[in-house]
């Protein structure tokens, strides 16, 4: 036995895996566990992909199941085929009357979005391109957790490039309290120039909720009585 397994113990963990961009899933596994929710349900949104860069697949991985919502039709065949226990919905995240709107798929699938401003501003860098405009049938965020949930996910995942504050605004807090939301804080550039999108934080906090951890890209929200009372 080497000398450190002898002061470790031979039970010691070695590592873990993780699946999301900056290790959020481990975090907010952990976070999870701190307030003993042990079996928990996830809305994903802007999933992208079964499994590289995702933040519930850690989850799903270990047995548990949610809803995955992703606009862009290969992907969103890809994540159905491999999450067998996972609803799946082809549909964008609304947060006004609309029912439909323009989904713009882009050279690089991770910068994907339902903002014509995004999408044009991700191609002016000249690195990217626009390379198809979907019409896409529109969900609330209310209406996905009032359909598809028999109670409120505990842990949901938002990146709508772009849109994640106005999903935020929209979102119904008094009737829905996830113990956790990871969402995405930084603004894209090609020029270093990208900023913290602080109305986001703002948002979750006016809305009780603490920032529990920030991996620059994403910042992860814990509920703030939940984990009081943990």
């Amino acid at each position: 036995m080497k000398l450190l397994d002898r002061f470790l113990g031979t039970n010691r963990v070695v590592g873990k895996t993780s699946f999301s961009q900056c290790g959020e899933d481990l975090i907010i596994e952990f976070a999870l566990n701190e307030m003993h929710i042990e079996k928990p349900a996830y809305l994903d949104i802007g999933a992208y992909h079964a499994s590289d860069y995702s933040n519930t697949y850690l989850f799903y991985q270990k047995g548990f199941s949610g809803v995955c919502v992703e606009p862009d039709p290969i992907l969103f065949a890809e994540i159905q085929k491999a999450r067998k226990r996972d609803i799946c919905l082809n549909v964008g995240v609304g947060f006004s009357e609309a029912s439909v709107a323009e989904f713009y798929v882009m050279s690089c699938k991770t910068l994907n979005t339902l903002s014509k401003e995004e999408a044009e501003r991700y191609q002016s860098y000249g690195s990217h391109s626009i390379e198809e405009v979907v019409r896409m049938p529109l969900l609330p965020v209310n209406t996905i957790l009032e359909k598809y949930f028999t109670s409120c996910p505990d842990f949901i995942s938002i990146d709508a490039e772009g849109l994640d504050l106005e999903i935020l605004n929209s979102f119904d807090f008094s009737k829905f309290r996830p113990a956790v939301f990871c969402v995405e804080t930084i603004t894209y550039t090609e020029d270093r120039s990208e900023q913290k999108v602080e109305e986001v934080i703002d948002v979750m906090r006016s809305r009780g909720y603490f920032s529990y951890a920030d991996t620059y890209i994403n910042t992860i929200f814990v509920e703030t009585e939940i984990w009081r009372n943990r």
